[in-house]
């Protein structure tokens, strides 16, 4: 079969589910952090909070050297396409010096690299279908008036959404014939099976500035950049009553790099007590991003496939948090945090064009939002409140013993799905038309700290529960009303529940200087 080549245009943007994936964070850093469920942003005094309440870096009276190794496993899930359950990372390296400037106040500097997003997880899913297939999706986008007539060179000044790679795909691979107008044979499916593996991870590189006055007042400022890694690789199966199966092989990367800037404030309100309040604020991170996908179509005929690449720029929301921290004595600490973020508000833009610099010899690149895409971020993500608590109870002078627990609201509407008609330049490049909204998270922490002269080991242990539901592509459902109507083009998708079950184990070693 003919090779399908899809030129790449540089005014492209990115879709909400897949941009969800980046501009979400796991709860990762220290073993400490980790064990206390991260509610330290008031305690402060613990590196991993340079990425949440920049102010917990001025509580360190001594410098300190840390680094984290741990491993993160995924229940109830195979082995597939080269990917393990079970994987060893990195986690964590990074280092504060705290410089006294008098007696009660100091200036500290600090930097540290973490991972604050592990996309290791395996999807699986399998289900029936009935009077439905992807196949008959670009069969009712053609009908509809969705496609242009060419089908593999889409009109991109059309108001229509012209067909995206999938829809080439299908178009191509036995299911158009074009002397008869919508002569598709086969094209519903009895069911399918969908396996992804999704592997990589987002770097963050933290730089800190950070201080107290008198004590009482602690200030902190931190600059982030942050280094995406993201890949997936996926095989869809559609059975049918004749013919051979179709099997889509779906392969995407998204690399780039992005910065942000977060301000945070902890202040003790009554002086002789040791009761803190903290907030802090992060900026979105503006990304820049390069996309790329190849997609192969097979069945027993032999293969066809398509691929891209291409630019794009995306926005994260605003994050703010309120936390609270106490001592009690020398033997127990407490902790909460509240965290907000409105994911609704995610920004994906695409690239204009370049203007020269002749001054500084640069080029700069102009971006615009992608109001469609946007509008349909907004109807299908929402803001997400995490609650996290924790607590450290010294069980003897050189031990500590940690607990904590989070809840994370769920990011997806429960109605929320991936829009394949949108008239914009991620829908036209789209590969994949599948989605999952997940539902909230659950996790629990435990951990415990030995104090060893100068060396202080910690180990910490992470369960986190959460379940969504997966859906390999719309339903569709025309009126009577419509001029076309006709029943036998109805069908119905339905939902198959998923469950995504980590355990993660830390590892880390700080170093008192």
């Amino acid at each position: 079969m003919a090779a399908i080549a899809l030129t790449a245009v540089s005014a492209a943007a990115q879709e909400t589910y897949e941009n969800a994936k980046i501009a979400w964070s796991d709860l990762n850093g220290t073993a400490r952090y980790v064990g206390m469920g991260g509610a330290l942003e008031a305690l402060g005094a613990d590196i991993s909070t340079i990425g949440s309440n920049p102010a917990g870096i001025g509580l360190f009276r001594k410098s300190n050297v840390s680094i984290s190794l741990g491993a993160v496993s995924q229940q109830d899930a195979q082995n597939f396409g080269g990917g393990k359950t079970t994987n060893i990372s990195f986690d964590q390296i990074g280092f504060v010096y705290a410089g006294r400037n008098n007696s009660s106040s100091f200036i500290n500097f600090a930097f540290n690299y973490h991972k604050s997003r592990n996309f290791n997880y395996i999807l699986s899913a399998a289900d029936g279908l009935y009077n439905a297939s992807q196949n008959k999706q670009t069969y009712l986008k053609a009908k509809g008036g969705w496609l242009y007539e060419n089908a593999l060179n889409p009109n991109f000044n059309s108001p229509y959404i012209q067909c995206n790679q999938l829809d080439a795909l299908y178009s191509e691979n036995l299911l158009y014939d074009p002397n008869a107008e919508y002569a598709w044979g086969y094209y519903e499916a009895n069911g399918y099976t969908m396996d992804r593996r999704h592997w990589g991870y987002v770097a963050d590189y933290d730089f800190n500035l950070s201080g107290n006055i008198n004590n009482r007042v602690y200030l902190g400022m931190t600059v982030g950049i942050h280094d995406v890694h993201y890949n997936h690789m996926s095989e869809y199966v559609e059975t049918f009553d004749v013919g051979s199966p179709i099997m889509v092989r779906d392969e995407r990367k998204i690399k780039g790099a992005g910065a942000d800037i977060k301000a945070g404030v902890i202040f003790r309100p009554v002086e002789y007590s040791p009761f803190r309040i903290g907030l802090s604020v992060t900026t979105p991170t503006w990304y820049d991003l390069t996309t790329s996908n190849i997609t192969y179509m097979s069945d027993a005929d032999g293969s066809i496939h398509s691929g891209d690449e291409y630019d794009f720029r995306l926005n994260t929301p605003w994050k703010f948090d309120l936390s609270l921290g106490t001592t009690i004595g020398d033997f127990l600490a407490l902790g909460a945090t509240y965290e907000y973020t409105d994911y609704g508000s995610l920004d994906t833009r695409y690239k204009t064009g370049e203007s020269y610099n002749y001054w500084t010899d640069s080029y700069t690149s102009q971006s615009e939002s992608d109001e469609e895409m946007n509008r349909h971020t907004g109807e299908t993500l929402k803001g997400v409140s995490t609650l996290k608590l924790g607590a450290e109870f010294k069980a003897a002078p050189e031990v500590a013993v940690r607990f904590g627990y989070n809840y994370v609201s769920p990011m997806y509407n429960k109605d929320g799905y991936k829009d394949g008609t949108l008239p914009c330049e991620a829908s036209y490049y789209s590969s994949a038309t599948d989605w999952t909204n997940w539902e909230a998270i659950n996790r629990f922490t435990c951990g415990i700290g030995i104090q060893l002269d100068k060396v202080n080991l910690s180990a910490a242990y992470q369960y986190s529960a959460q379940n969504g539901w997966f859906s390999p592509f719309n339903s569709y459902n025309s009126s009577p009303s419509d001029a076309d109507y006709d029943p036998t083009d109805n069908y119905d998708v339905y939902a198959v529940k998923l469950s995504n079950k980590r355990h993660q184990f830390l590892l880390t070693a700080t170093i008192n200087l």
